[in-house]
């Protein structure tokens, strides 16, 4: 539920922007998303479980009777995107407006006519925390176009979809889908990308604080699109262990041929690119034994099982240090694990590098692990979150 209040002042803003009119006005809310379970096994065929957040973009959008979409964000310059072509550019690389002239042509391919709109927006996401901002972004929008051109209704996973091409062609990030379809989805689910036309989802009613513990993300102090070239890095290593065997993802790849074939991949490929195909048999499994654990209600074992992952992705993934002395991720790690003492755990989140960490921490323990935690990476640092049931969504005002 979006505070009626948030919506006024949106509408407020809209106006002083946009002036007001008569045009009907639409209601696009995207929620966050946390990895909970499965770091890079998504875009080789595995399994996650994703949550969407408490936490959202929203915006207030009305069609403009031109040929142009103008975005207003609080915080960030307005940004207006020409619907006279809608082919990718090259200087609209890591923009947002790369995103919106994406989203725009993924829209049109579902036989809509694009119109110009206005849409004022606002979020509570961290951007660069590695909470999906960006795809929250794109499935806002997407949203919103569905609304105001005239077609047929989108399916989650059709508008996931929409939203890794737009990231992938437009934008420039090589991302999976499990972002964007939690995104869509909603609530906590099992996502496994074994049929890549056909994602399977399972949903579950789960509430951390339920079973004890408050579900915690800590910024790193540093945005993870620094490291954009070392992310890339993580699903090429891996496709190229796959190519060797003439395959596309990982899980199309047998372990005995793996196994048997070690020393040339090794030779070829390198020490890392093989580490990293091991890191997701392993994580992969331990995805699966997870989402056991939370159906049975087993927090005990969800959190032993959550410190495997977090050491497979530091020793053998590698998505949590680059090269060099500069270790944000590793440093929040190190800090979090002396805090928690045993209790609770913590591993990095996402792709990795930078962004954020997570920590599922003991709810007597978390005001002193924020307060420490905050003191440390600095005022509002870590924050705690809950599962949103809605995912990305939009209605007329």
């Amino acid at each position: 539920m979006i505070d009626p209040r948030r919506i006024e002042r949106l509408q407020e803003v809209f106006d002083a922007a946009y002036g007001s009119s008569d045009a009907p006005r639409v209601l696009a809310v995207a929620p966050a998303r946390s990895e909970i379970a499965g770091n890079h096994t998504d875009h080789e065929g595995g399994e996650v479980i994703a949550g969407a957040l408490d936490r959202a973009i929203v915006g207030v959008a009305a069609a403009n009777g031109l040929d142009v979409i103008r975005v207003t964000s609080a915080g960030f310059d307005p940004v207006e995107v020409s619907l006279d072509s809608l082919e990718p550019r090259a200087d609209e690389r890591v923009t947002t407006a790369g995103i919106v002239r994406g989203m725009a042509a993924c829209m049109a391919a579902t036989g809509r006519e694009p119109a110009g709109f206005d849409i004022v927006m606002d979020s509570d996401i961290p951007a660069g925390g590695g909470l999906s901002s960006s795809a929250a972004l794109e499935l806002a929008l997407g949203r919103a176009m569905e609304l105001l051109w005239e077609g047929r209704e989108v399916g989650a996973v059709e508008l996931a979809r929409m939203g890794q091409a737009a990231e992938n062609r437009y934008f420039g990030k090589p991302c999976g889908l499990m972002d964007q379809l939690s995104i869509a989805v909603g609530g906590l689910a099992n996502l496994d990308f074994a049929d890549e036309g056909e994602p399977g989802c399972r949903s579950l009613a789960f509430d951390f604080a339920d079973h004890g513990y408050a579900l915690c993300l800590v910024e790193v102090g540093c945005d993870h699109a620094a490291f954009t070239d070392e992310y890339a890095a993580v699903p090429q290593e891996m496709q190229a262990v796959a190519a060797a065997f003439g395959e596309a993802r990982l899980d199309e790849v047998g372990a005995d041929d793996f196994d048997a074939a070690l020393p040339a991949l090794r030779e070829r490929l390198g020490d890392r690119a093989v580490l990293r195909a091991l890191h997701y048999w392993r994580e992969d499994s331990l995805v699966a034994a997870r989402w056991e654990a939370l159906t049975d209600g087993d927090m005990d074992r969800f959190l032993e099982l959550t410190r495997e992952s977090g050491a497979s992705s530091a020793m053998f993934l590698q998505n949590v240090s680059a090269p060099g002395a500069y270790q944000p991720a590793m440093v929040a790690l190190a800090l979090a694990e002396r805090l928690l003492a045993g209790r609770g755990a913590c591993r990095i989140h996402g792709g990795g590098f930078g962004g954020s960490i997570q920590a599922f921490v003991p709810l007597d323990a978390v005001d002193g692990f924020r307060s420490a935690m905050d003191g440390w990476l600095g005022d509002g640092a870590c924050q705690v979150y809950g599962i949103s049931e809605e995912g990305a969504r939009a209605s007329w005002l």
